[in-house]
């Protein structure tokens, strides 16, 4: 099973690498609109909201708060 899994690997970098810049960021534009579709589709509110916070950093120096 390894072997079959390396195999595949192998082959779709092959694929990749004989791709042109055009194929390539087409490739790369649609696995990111199918990930943002994943995500809001998929992902609960209350893990968005953990990750989305941003979160006070404090800044010694002069002692105020910076958004991080």
């Amino acid at each position: 099973m390894p072997l079959l899994l390396a195999g595949l690997a192998a082959y779709g970098y092959y694929r990749y690498s004989k791709m042109s810049a055009d194929e390539k960021e087409k490739l790369v534009g649609g696995l990111k609109e199918k990930g943002k579709k994943f995500y809001d589709e998929k992902v609960p509110q209350n893990i968005k909201d953990l990750f989305g916070q941003k979160q006070p950093v404090n800044d010694s120096s002069n002692g105020t708060y910076q958004q991080a």
